[in-house]
């Protein structure tokens, strides 16, 4: 018998006669509410001893529902008291309080020095110049659009990357979407389908076209040309992105669980509100390389020559070099191509997807960048980066690695109030962000929230161009992977670099001498089918 059931028995026993003994020696509040203080502990826990389905509940009653509870609240115990500034994941305390600080306007400065530890293995770091720049960053824009685009697109360097309403609140859409209108970029809808929330404030809209096809599917959950036309052709929709795979579980479809299906949500998506809403893993209308640019074209089409482009996590790289190959073969190539990385965020995930697939954000730029500068057609396809985007420092990398925009998803939801929580799955987010709870999203500001999206976004690209110009450069055009500098376990440092050397221009195609892993690659892709089985080994690279 252990401790807590021997004072359980006591109380039963023991501890009711002398409480009920004084109540009636005794009556007064006190008394009263000693005898039914014990009535009750005797009651839960000899519930506990005979009927609970808890092994801890049987071996320790009614105490051990205080481990439950403090459980309940580790996440935040852990938050608020434990975790340093630098340690906590996924994002720390140093990351979130420079999002909140900008989105507040407040000041971003540290004092005494850095918490970092400037010797780390893998360390990221910049070299600066005797000869800063000031750059004037006014208008800093990047086109999107290819030879066969009607309606290129001029995008900020940082935007706002895919949410869906039904993940995310009403208010927290609206808050978003009004953010990116005052802030100048472009607002991606997420896989869960353009909703009035998005279009009530008309900032620029990406829409993303997930494996589920929500809101241009029929009932057979197949691609409808005539509901997507009519939607794309909306002037507040700039671009079109199709999502083959997101980093946070690459290989598995879209969650939202059944507790925040609503009554609007399945009406929107057109599925029901009685399970869970799974996407598929892969879209039906790409199942091939060439299928892909197919579908591409026929989205160009059908929305009037907007920028098309698709959304990956790079995985195995041939198969990459396959849709290569199949822009070769068909001609067709995307406006933009969205990269993903397996650090990235979402609301519900596997936990060995999220933990053991995909590249990280720039193994998978450094992947698509050097590729399409293999087969000759970089200049014809804008990178996006996604991933984890913190601070200017992430964005620059980013954009060095080989990108040309950036989006950043969580670190918006912080700009608007997420306080990394992470009950984005249970429909309980605490403030109103992630959840359908009307109570809990109507406390959510919109108006105040917008603000703080617009103030995150200027002032990290204020910091972005002056890092530019403190390295001695005018323009992030400049910027290279050889400009990132990581520490190795030697304590030395290296240029950032992909896993092979970099490509020069048509390599893929017109250089015999290619070296490993490219040439295994190129030779095992295929235009007619995504998947290359993986027996390339992977070696160190040579000193």
């Amino acid at each position: 018998m252990t401790i807590m059931q021997r004072v359980l028995w006591s109380i039963v026993t023991l501890g009711n006669l002398l409480s009920f003994a004084f109540l009636i020696y005794n009556p007064s509040y006190l008394s009263l509410l000693l005898f039914s203080a014990s009535l009750l502990y005797s009651a839960l826990g000899l519930y506990d001893l005979y009927y609970s389905v808890h092994t801890l509940n049987r071996l320790y009653p009614v105490v051990a529902y205080l481990r439950y509870f403090l459980e309940s609240y580790r996440v935040e115990i852990q938050q608020y008291f434990i975790a340093n500034n630098t340690e906590e994941l996924p994002f720390n305390r140093e990351q979130r309080d420079l999002v909140y600080q900008r989105a507040k306007n407040q000041r971003d400065t540290i004092a005494f020095g850095t918490q970092r530890d400037l010797m780390e293995n893998n360390y990221l770091s910049l070299w600066h110049s005797l000869s800063p720049k000031h750059l004037i960053h006014q208008n800093q824009r990047v086109l999107i659009g290819g030879e066969h685009c009607q309606q290129p697109y001029s995008a900020s360097y940082l935007n706002i990357s895919a949410m869906s309403f039904g993940a995310l609140s009403p208010n927290a859409i609206e808050a978003l979407n009004l953010g990116a209108k005052k802030a100048g970029c472009f607002h991606n809808t997420g896989e869960g389908g353009v909703s009035p929330y998005h279009q009530k404030h008309g900032g620029d809209l990406v829409w993303q076209i997930g494996t589920g096809l929500f809101g241009c599917r029929d009932e057979r959950g197949r691609f409808d040309p005539v509901s997507f036309a009519k939607t794309a052709k909306l002037s507040q929709i700039k671009m079109l992105e199709i999502k083959l795979s997101q980093g946070a579980k690459p290989g598995h479809g879209g969650v939202l669980p059944k507790a925040k299906i609503t009554d609007e949500i399945a009406e929107i998506r057109q599925i029901s509100k009685e399970m869970d809403c799974v996407s598929p893993a892969i879209n039906p209308e790409c199942t091939t390389p060439i299928e892909l640019l197919n579908f591409v074209q026929q989205l160009r089409e059908l929305s009037g020559g907007k920028p098309v482009g698709f959304k990956l996590c790079i995985g195995n790289p041939a198969e990459f070099l396959s849709i290569c190959k199949a822009m070769l073969s068909t001609g067709i190539t995307p406006d933009f191509i969205t990269v993903d990385g397996a650090e990235g965020g979402t609301g519900a995930a596997p936990v060995e997807f999220s933990n053991r697939l995909g590249l990280m954000c720039l193994e998978g730029i450094s992947i698509v960048n050097n590729a399409l500068i293999g087969v000759g057609l970089r200049h014809q396809v804008k990178i996006i980066a996604a991933g984890k985007t913190a601070s200017s420092f992430d964005l620059l990398s980013k954009i060095a690695a080989g990108a040309d925009i950036v989006n950043a998803a969580r670190t918006m939801m912080m700009a608007i109030g997420c306080i990394q929580s992470r009950h984005c799955n249970t429909n309980l987010c605490p403030t109103g962000v992630a959840t359908q709870d009307k109570a809990r999203s109507s406390a959510l500001d919109i108006q105040a929230k917008s603000e703080r999206v617009s103030n995150f976004h200027r002032r990290t690209l204020e910091s972005f161009y002056e890092l530019i110009g403190s390295m001695g450069l005018d323009s992030p055009a400049k910027l290279t992977p050889q400009m990132i500098k990581k520490r190795t376990a030697c304590g030395s440092q290296v240029s950032m670099a992909s896993f092979s050397d970099p490509l020069n221009s048509n390599d893929l195609i017109d250089n015999p001498e290619l070296k490993e892993p490219w040439s295994e690659w190129w030779q095992e892709s295929s235009a007619e089918q995504f998947y290359v089985n993986d027996l390339f080994i992977l070696k160190l690279p040579a000193a």
